[in-house]
């Protein structure tokens, strides 16, 4: 039930149109806002993956749907990626109501594995927070031996050597790619490594561990964390499902509202395709919505 799409530019840095895609239902008048961030390892991607059957559900009930783009690493390290994503945030906040009718008293953030990350992130860095998270399958620690240690599932694949991954990235600051495969060789090469925090942020995490405390969300929460939602397949090879339950653990402590959805079985991107399982997921996301915005 796509009724239209208007992309925006919501910043240039270096001469990069970092831009963003709304999606609206046919009523008029002020609108809740779902802003969407896409995953990819904060690699790859673009804003152009949101999943149609979920964009339509979430048109149906009634949101306004911001996907956006965000600078990709190597070529870009992790500061300027939080950046845009608090300049998303404030964009559609402040430009939202004129641009297309959004309503920034009513906003939530989701995203899908690096996207649920960056949507972590935004609920402890953006100012004001967002109303609600979703979290499909993030993670709120990007230091653990997971991420910065060699990873033995994707060990089991023919080994990236550093020239074929290198080869696959380059220099210029960009925000949406549609080679996907060619970068993920990079990403599979830093998984092989053990060295993703290294190559997204620049730092080595075993030389500044306390650097990068400010951007491990699951560090980071307080009372003024807003209601979270974390869905993750406990059979995820991509990203561990123990991520969210580490989240959850946190949220807990701080005394914020949250609820993890496990999947039983599930594997990275579960909701791929709309799979009984996955549609039901869904449902309860926008039950949480309903309930928050």
């Amino acid at each position: 039930m796509e009724t239209g799409r208007r992309t925006y530019t919501y910043k240039t840095v270096a001469g990069c149109e970092i831009r963003a895609d709304v999606y609206a239902p046919g009523d008029p008048g002020p609108r809740p806002v779902i802003v969407w961030i896409h995953g990819g390892a904060l690699i790859m991607g673009g804003r152009d993956e949101l999943r149609a059957w979920q964009r339509d559900a979430y048109l149906a009930a009634g949101y306004q749907v911001v996907s956006i783009d965000y600078r990709l690493a190597p070529e870009s390290r992790l500061p300027a990626i939080i950046d845009d994503l608090e300049d998303a945030c404030r964009w559609v906040r402040q430009r939202g109501p004129r641009l297309f009718e959004a309503d920034p008293q009513r906003m939530a953030v989701i995203g899908h594995s690096a996207g649920g990350y960056l949507t972590l992130m935004a609920a402890v860095r953006v100012t004001p927070r967002p109303q609600a998270v979703v979290s499909f399958y993030g993670y709120g620690d990007i230091v653990g031996a997971w991420y910065s240690r060699p990873d033995p599932f994707y060990l089991q694949q023919p080994l990236v050597s550093e020239g074929e991954a290198r080869a696959s990235v380059g220099t210029r600051v960009i925000s949406e790619t549609q080679e996907h495969a060619k970068r993920g060789r990079f990403y599979l090469y830093c998984r092989q490594q053990g060295i993703w925090p290294r190559e997204v942020t620049g730092r080595d995490p075993a030389a500044e561990p306390e650097w990068f405390g400010q951007y491990c969300p699951v560090q980071q929460v307080t009372g003024e964390h807003p209601p979270a939602l974390l869905l993750h397949g406990d059979r995820d090879t991509d990203v561990p499902y123990e991520q969210s339950v580490m989240m959850a653990t946190a949220l807990g402590h701080a005394g914020v509202e949250h609820e993890v959805i496990t999947i039983p079985d599930g594997q990275h991107g579960f909701d791929a395709e709309p799979t009984p399982v996955a549609r039901d997921a869904l449902r309860r996301v926008l039950d949480f919505l309903r309930l928050h915005l």
